[in-house]
């Protein structure tokens, strides 16, 4: 059992007592509700949460409805989650708009957030601006402990999104087994791909940009020389986090690129800008998960639920279709309780 395992089946077993102790283990302090003590740049904080929120209002999927035969009715409508828990790195606010506001869109009933205790303070004077006030000063596995399993302290949420390093990220595929999470969202990956005609100069600020992350972030640099193919295929194996496109190739390679949480296209779109002020999201997928996972959306905390009504003449239009394939699978229980 790894290191991160034990720590998640310990909160589970003994709750408070155990997020209590790896808190002081891993920390030293005990976790508690943290105050809105930290200075937070609220017009800008307010400026990034109108950016996201105008976003991702308009993500939000039709509920739809059809009668799919003569008395035969189906509808699908999406509902909010009725609870979700924010993992928030030490100090980004930036991520904590970026996963508040569209559960506040999505009118998700309960909020919580989990941040680690260095850092804590700033984390919670920005929830105050979005009007949050459940924050936690308790990070890494315990957290994700508390969240997924529950204590006398922290209710169990429904849901468990925001990004984190490589314990955070492992704590939430272990309790993805008991409990929905967004995507693994982990150390930042950058590809710029350099096009012929591209400036330098603005690729270095951008790997210098990611690098900012930490010693484990992924910068990469791909020069296309003549061969945008051999360059889209490189992108393609790596799916990473960010794509930068730079050069005469940019707009030609942007709407093929499949692999990648999010594309930033020509000289003037920095992954800054996406990460700060723009209103699309950044927290997405790393390490090769953008092959089958986008970023957060609104659809990140909603549901969809399928409603089904059929008349008696609907009932007896289906009613030899589901007999005849009851019969083939050995469901006599299915076929007779279509007959009354």
């Amino acid at each position: 059992m790894s290191d991160v395992a034990r720590i998640l089946e310990d909160v589970r077993e003994r709750g408070d007592e155990a997020v209590r102790e790896w808190a002081l283990r891993l920390d030293g302090v005990e976790p508690k509700r943290a105050d809105a003590s930290g200075a937070v740049p609220v017009k800008a904080i307010e400026a990034l949460a109108s950016s996201v929120r105008r976003w991702h209002a308009i993500q939000r999927p039709a509920d739809v409805q059809l009668e799919v035969a003569p008395g035969v009715e189906l509808a699908r409508r999406w509902v909010p989650l009725a609870s979700i828990g924010i993992y928030v790195p030490r100090g980004l606010v930036s991520t904590l708009v970026m996963c508040a506001v569209p559960a506040k869109v999505a009118e998700v009933e309960r909020i919580v957030v989990t941040t680690p205790p260095s850092g804590a303070g700033t984390v919670a004077a920005a929830a105050r601006v979005l009007g949050l006030d459940e924050v936690w000063a308790l990070g890494g596995p315990p957290a994700i402990a508390a969240l997924a399993y529950g204590t006398s302290s922290i209710p169990k949420v429904d849901k468990i999104v925001g990004p984190g390093n490589a314990w955070v990220n492992e704590a939430k595929l272990l309790v993805s087994r008991d409990v929905a999470i967004d995507l693994p969202a982990g150390p930042s990956e950058v590809v710029v791909v350099l096009g012929d005609g591209a400036d330098e100069g603005i690729a270095e600020l951008e790997l210098a940009a990611q690098a900012e992350h930490g010693p484990d972030t992924v910068c990469r640099l791909v020069r296309v020389d003549g061969d945008s193919e051999r360059a889209l295929a490189q992108v393609e194996a790596l799916a990473p986090e960010h794509v930068v496109l730079l050069g005469r190739d940019a707009e030609a390679l942007a709407g093929r690129i499949r692999n990648a949480g999010a594309v930033f296209v020509g000289p003037w779109s920095p992954v800054a800008a996406g990460d700060y002020a723009t209103g699309g999201n950044h927290v997405l997928p790393t390490g090769g998960w953008a092959r089958t996972h986008g970023g957060l959306g609104l659809e990140t905390f909603l549901k969809p639920v399928t409603e089904q009504r059929l008349t008696e003449a609907g009932l007896a239009y289906v009613r030899p279709t589901v007999e005849q394939l009851a019969a083939a699978e050995g469901m006599p229980a299915h076929a007779a309780a279509v007959r009354r």
